[in-house]
């Protein structure tokens, strides 16, 4: 989701104090059941790799 807020509402454009910059984060999350919904949708789903089957190594130091 990070990921997401920087390259929509961050990337490229200049704040000038933090105040504004917490701002702007502030509304793009506001905003993502509505206007960003489609795009996090295929995001934020539930297709997970899954290491079922994976062999264990043991880590020696």
């Amino acid at each position: 989701l990070w990921k997401f807020i920087k390259n929509k509402c961050l990337y490229s454009k200049y704040y000038s104090d933090f105040e504004t910059f917490k701002t702007a984060i502030s509304d793009c999350l506001v905003h993502t059941h509505d206007k960003y919904k489609v795009e996090l949708d295929s995001l934020l789903n539930l297709k997970f790799q899954s290491f079922k089957d994976a062999k264990k190594v043991k880590f020696v130091a």
